[in-house]
């Protein structure tokens, strides 16, 4: 446990933006702000997790962060010590650390629970056929076209040795051995296995094959994705939310370049929307999987990901939505392939 006094760096005040606090997380030692008033009085909390669902609800970073702060938070009191150590360990409602106020509602300390071990394993899906990109991938796997200035897949596999990832599977099929070869042939942090596929197992299907994990979950996340999403952020916000699946998300904008006709159900012309822009979250290609849903997926057996989640929640399992409001591209497409290599070196410096 952890005691934090000087707290300057984590206050923050109720009138300033999302992004602004978001700034202020992402360059802290431990990622929570305190909303304080000008007396210094708690207000609400705010983690990485709660600006997510922020964005989830419809609000941009340019709003206040009072509309997306956790009101509800539990604090300690100054010297009560051991009630405090209590809580902080044992109340199954709390997150990772515990505000401690004065009598007059002032925070004095934070309380800050160990370090947790974060991610463990992840899962690369690297065996498609690319064949979107047609002649780029005809003698190369799509994971091994370089995007500024290296492969994809060295791409993905630094982001999860970033976030300290120690067990890292690659499921490959097409081109595989140009793959194995590829990892042989440099030094890796994390302990790399590579999966074969005997014939495609979609999207999903590789998780079948996967060994005893002990029960832990799984990050999933497709070879052609390129991304600084937090996925430290990802693994805290699946654990507090206590979730079989979370599935990271990004938005996603399509233009209609038309004027789109209104009308009721008896057909009568109500307006014209004149070439609106449709927004929607997408699956962005990466999944945290608990072992409960890992058990679902049979070995050997071809399944896309979209029927693992659609058969988990007709179980009745809990599967949450992590919104990406990083970088984030899907180099599915030749358009896709020059886009990330004019757009990533300045994104990734972000």
């Amino acid at each position: 446990m952890v005691s934090i006094k000087n707290l300057n760096q984590y206050l923050c005040a109720p009138g300033d933006t999302i992004q602004k606090v978001l700034e202020r997380l992402n360059s802290t030692e431990y990622v929570f702000q305190l909303v304080v008033d000008s007396e210094g009085r708690l207000l609400g909390t705010l983690t990485d997790g709660d600006i997510r669902r922020a964005l989830l609800s419809g609000l941009s970073l340019d709003n206040k962060v009072e509309l997306s702060m956790h009101k509800n938070f539990l604090s300690g009191n100054e010297g009560d010590h051991e009630k405090n150590r209590h809580c902080l360990v044992d109340d199954k409602r709390l997150r990772t650390f515990l505000p401690i106020l004065d009598d007059y509602g002032v925070v004095v300390e934070v309380l800050v629970r160990g370090p947790d071990t974060g991610i463990s394993h992840a899962l690369i899906m690297a065996g498609g056929f690319g064949k979107r990109l047609g002649e780029k991938t005809k003698n190369l796997p799509k994971p091994l076209l370089n995007v500024g200035g290296q492969p994809i897949l060295e791409h993905v596999l630094k982001s999860l040795e970033a976030a300290s990832v120690k067990n890292i599977f690659i499921s490959v099929h097409y081109h595989g051995a140009k793959i194995k070869d590829f990892i042989n042939d440099r030094n890796w942090k994390s302990k790399i296995t590579i999966i074969e596929e005997n014939t495609p197992l979609d999207t999903a299907g590789a998780i079948g094959n996967l060994p005893n994990l002990g029960g832990a979950p799984v990050l999933v996340i497709n070879g052609d994705v390129i991304s600084n999403v937090d996925l430290t952020a990802l693994h805290d916000f699946h654990l507090r939310n206590e979730l079989m699946a979370t599935v990271a998300v990004a938005h996603h904008e399509v233009k209609i370049p038309f004027g789109v006709i209104r009308y009721g159900s008896d057909g009568i012309f109500s307006g014209i929307e004149e070439k609106p822009t449709v927004r929607n979250f997408v699956a962005a290609g990466i999944y945290y999987i608990s072992s409960e849903i890992q058990s679902l997926v049979s070995r050997e057996k071809s399944l896309d990901m979209p029927s693992l989640l659609n058969q988990s929640r007709e179980l009745g399992m809990k599967i949450g939505i992590f919104p990406i409001h990083e970088y984030w591209t899907d180099v599915g497409h030749p358009r896709d392939l020059e886009e990330a290599n004019d757009k990533l070196d300045n994104n990734l410096e972000q």
